[in-house]
């Protein structure tokens, strides 16, 4: 099973969803999940994981999910291959049973072009980068992701989840 995380804030409090499909191609979910959570950490520059990463693992952890993959909005790797970003710190989280899958809708100031994938019409690709699965191969499985434009139809929908989700009250 694969999972499509993505998470809204509002102060210090977010909602997380989380979009569980069979295949890649996929264009509906098996299920959709979703948990509140408060108290959460600042956004600081550079430490972005320190902020998202508690709040997927509240996920998992309060409706038992265990995928084979998880897709996240934003980066594995910073720079493509080593400087670590929320996928990574994800990963290393879960003891690398799990394979993640970051997909961007922008560049990194130091990711390449390499990481690149273009979908639908659209004049700007989307930066894919992995752990647990090669590069390569995790490129080809958001290219071959259900939906016409840009964004795949799921990574759509999880986003939309978490921001119509619960009520997030100051």
């Amino acid at each position: 099973m694969i999972l499509a995380v993505d998470v809204h804030y509002k102060g210090q409090k977010a909602v997380v969803a989380g979009v569980l499909f069979e295949k890649w191609d996929d264009d509906h979910p098996c299920e959709i999940f979703m948990s509140a959570a408060s108290d959460v950490e600042k956004y600081v520059p550079g430490e972005f994981y320190k902020r998202e990463l508690p709040c997927i693992l509240k996920l998992l952890e309060d409706h038992n999910i265990h995928p084979d993959c998880i897709v996240i909005d934003g980066f594995v790797y910073l720079d493509g291959v080593g400087k670590a970003g929320l996928g990574k710190h994800l990963y290393d989280a879960l003891e690398g049973g799990v394979s993640v899958i970051g997909v961007a809708k922008k560049p990194f100031k130091d990711i390449s072009d390499s990481f690149a994938v273009d979908r639908g019409r659209s004049d700007k690709p989307l930066y894919v980068t992995s752990e647990g699965i090669e590069i390569e191969t995790a490129k080809k499985l958001v290219a071959t992701m259900s939906g016409r434009f840009r964004v795949p139809t799921l990574l759509k929908m999880v986003d939309q989840a978490c921001r119509t989700g619960p009520v997030i009250k100051k």
